[in-house]
């Protein structure tokens, strides 16, 4: 990849910032949204600020990462409580489940922004983003939420790529996106079903694993790991406790995914979705 790319489009990403002059940053702690604040924070200073929502959905350990991560960057950082559990339009699960999150999260802060003099709510979108299923994307778009990162054309890869040059420690941090995606689309979601991937999830890093899902289905939990690392997981690890420890999280089986992880899976379903 050309650095001398990955430095045009931050020149970019800057002068947009300035063109702002204020911003409320849909701060999540990926890379994404915090390469984001970073850089808005860069330019603006004390004009900028990062809000984070809290729900079921979000791991606390991520929270907490998001919230150090602020501090690190220096940039003014708040919490907010969001309620897409309360819409059954999001918890039946549907294909647009994010359409729904995205909805909840942006009527919440764009008063806010308007309340407190901010005239741009930025999120951490970026060009690869585009070429998904997002329909959260078009929920922002309805609300006048800016993404800078596709706005200049930033890849993942470049994403990464700037936030190691410009020193952020979680520019390998790999992504998270909220608990809600490990279930399959049509299964209902509630707290307690999060509760247990969340905890799943969490007992599988403190074994070493990083990159990972635990997907949900009924009382089936389905192991995913890189294709690589299969054969070393069942090697390294004892099954039998393992299967224990799921239990005690609230599941019945569990099963290793043999295809292996990779991102955007859930979506690999959406077109038998949407000919029905």
């Amino acid at each position: 990849m050309s650095g001398s790319k990955v430095s045009t489009k931050l020149h970019q990403l800057q002068d947009l910032f300035r063109q702002m002059d204020r911003a409320l940053i849909a701060y999540s702690g990926g890379i994404d949204s915090t390469l984001v604040a970073k850089v808005a924070h860069d330019v603006l200073g004390d004009r900028t600020l990062a809000i984070t929502a809290v729900s079921p959905s979000l791991l606390p350990e991520d929270l907490e990462e998001a919230k150090s991560q602020a501090l690190e960057m220096g940039i003014a950082h708040q919490l907010v409580d969001t309620h897409e559990m309360e819409n059954p339009q999001y918890t039946s699960n549907p294909i647009n489940r994010c359409y729904f999150c995205k909805s909840e999260l942006y009527d919440t802060l764009k008063p806010l922004a308007q309340e407190w003099g901010y005239a741009y709510v930025v999120d951490g979108v970026n060009a690869d983003d585009l070429q998904d299923y997002r329909p959260g994307i078009q929920a922002a778009k309805e609300r006048g939420t800016r993404s800078p990162l596709a706005e200049v054309g930033m890849t993942k890869l470049e994403v990464r790529e700037l936030a190691k040059s410009l020193g952020l420690s979680a520019w390998d941090k790999p992504a998270q996106p909220c608990l809600s995606s490990r279930f399959p689309y049509g299964e209902l979601i509630t707290a307690e079903k999060l509760q247990r991937v969340g905890q799943a999830e969490r007992y599988l890093r403190t074994k070493g694993w990083r990159t990972l899902r635990v997907r949900s289905e009924g009382d089936t939990a389905r192991i995913e790991l890189p294709a690589e690392q299969i054969s070393q997981f069942i090697q390294q690890t004892n099954l039998p406790a393992l299967v224990r420890q799921f239990q005690t999280f609230g599941f019945v089986y569990v099963t290793l995914d043999l295809e292996g992880f990779w991102s955007g899976k859930l979506n690999a379903k959406v077109p038998h979705f949407l000919s029905r």
